[in-house]
């Protein structure tokens, strides 16, 4: 698979996921948004209700006696950090759960915007949970160091701008697999295609993630995404 210059435009990128908000009113999705946006639901509910009462305490826990003074600054930096860390874990876990849904998704968007409403491709279950299984691994091998740096005095203070940056690009991979594994791409050539188009896979992934940041909208994001993601690999293809 072949992706043209245009893939790698940020602004594009962005108005992509725009399209995939948009999108999510259509009649033709409805029946492919009712068990993800359920899923996401639960989900985040119960990421909040543990953040309410667990994050701000934690966070103390990780600011040394020696960095007190400095705490109402170290304090906005390491909320970023475990804010991110809260969002990104569930939102990998409900990606886990309503992966086999998203698939079918992505293969209905397809069919809508080629004109082709005749047979839904999707890949297997067996092969979809395989696939998230093996992303899953990738996301969490490099996020432990992300992890380790975040709590070493001093040197925590660079964390929460390079958990954004992972997070951007964790979740350009997550949503724009699934309408590659719809065509029979396997995660390491996911991988390198993301590669090819960096600015926009981050400029989309980036505003994906700001928006699962957000209470409410973020049950309807993911969707979007998913919609966003497949029309956008469908435009920049070549052949």
């Amino acid at each position: 698979m072949q992706i043209n210059k245009k893939g790698n435009n940020p602004v594009l990128a962005v108005g992509y996921f725009f399209r995939g908000l948009g999108l999510l009113a259509s009649p033709q999705l409805r029946a492919f948004l009712i068990v993800p946006v359920l899923i996401n639901l639960v989900l985040y509910s119960v990421m909040l209700t543990l953040g309410y009462f667990y994050v701000g305490s934690l966070i103390e826990q990780f600011i040394p006696d020696w960095l007190q003074w400095l705490s109402w600054i170290l304090w906005p930096l390491f909320f970023i950090s475990f804010f991110i860390v809260g969002f990104f874990t569930f939102t990998i876990l409900a990606n886990l759960i309503a992966a086999p849904f998203y698939g079918r998704l992505a293969a209905k968007t397809l069919a809508i915007v080629t004109g082709k409403n005749g047979i839904v491709a999707e890949q297997p279950l067996s092969k979809v949970m395989a696939a998230e299984v093996k992303r899953f691994g990738y996301l969490v091998a490099r996020a432990l160091p992300l992890l380790l740096l975040s709590i070493i005095p001093g040197l925590n203070v660079i964390a929460p701008f390079l958990w954004v940056l992972f997070g951007a690009w964790g979740m350009a991979l997550e949503y724009m697999a699934y309408p590659l594994e719809n065509e029979g791409v396997l995660f390491s050539e996911q991988k390198q295609l993301a590669k090819e188009m960096r600015l926009g896979a981050l400029s989309f992934g980036g505003l994906t993630m700001a928006g699962l940041t957000l209470p409410l909208l973020n049950i309807v994001v993911a969707p979007a995404a998913v919609i966003g993601a497949t029309i956008y690999l469908h435009d920049v293809k070549q052949g």
